[in-house]
């Protein structure tokens, strides 16, 4: 039988969403108020859901102190009270909240078991969330 784990993470960082292949009127139009040369903050809600086969002998589907320290190293650590724009993660790419979740997803799928499955929703406000899987 398989099952599905859910937890929700919190983090807190900045960014400035700028593409230097566009013109500063034409971030300005893309971005509007996001394209603020000094930047903004977000406090995320990331949530990580994990599926797969319940362990005959644990009964759980994934250890969740396993999961806490996995989400903690590959997320939380690198991108907690960080500026996005200064990573090496987003040197190449707009630090658009959907980049932070295919971010999160890939860094989470190569440091879980490859026998779970994975979503990843990240929440920017109240009204905005991204998904990838």
């Amino acid at each position: 039988m398989s099952a599905y784990l859910g937890r929700r993470y919190r983090l807190s960082a900045s960014h400035r969403l700028h593409s230097p292949a566009l013109s500063e009127a034409r971030n300005r139009e893309v971005y509007g108020k996001c394209a603020n040369p000094h930047g903004h903050g977000h406090n995320y809600t990331v949530e990580v859901l994990v599926g797969g086969e319940i362990d005959a002998a644990t009964g759980m589907v994934c250890d969740l102190a396993e999961l806490d320290s996995c989400v903690a190293r590959e997320v939380l650590e690198p991108f907690d009270h960080q500026n996005l724009n200064t990573l090496d993660a987003f040197q190449n790419r707009v630090p658009t909240t959907e980049n932070l979740c295919v971010e999160i997803g890939k860094r989470l799928r190569q440091a879980l078991r490859s026998d779970l499955s994975l979503k990843v929703r990240v929440e920017e406000t109240g009204k905005n969330f991204f998904e990838t899987s």
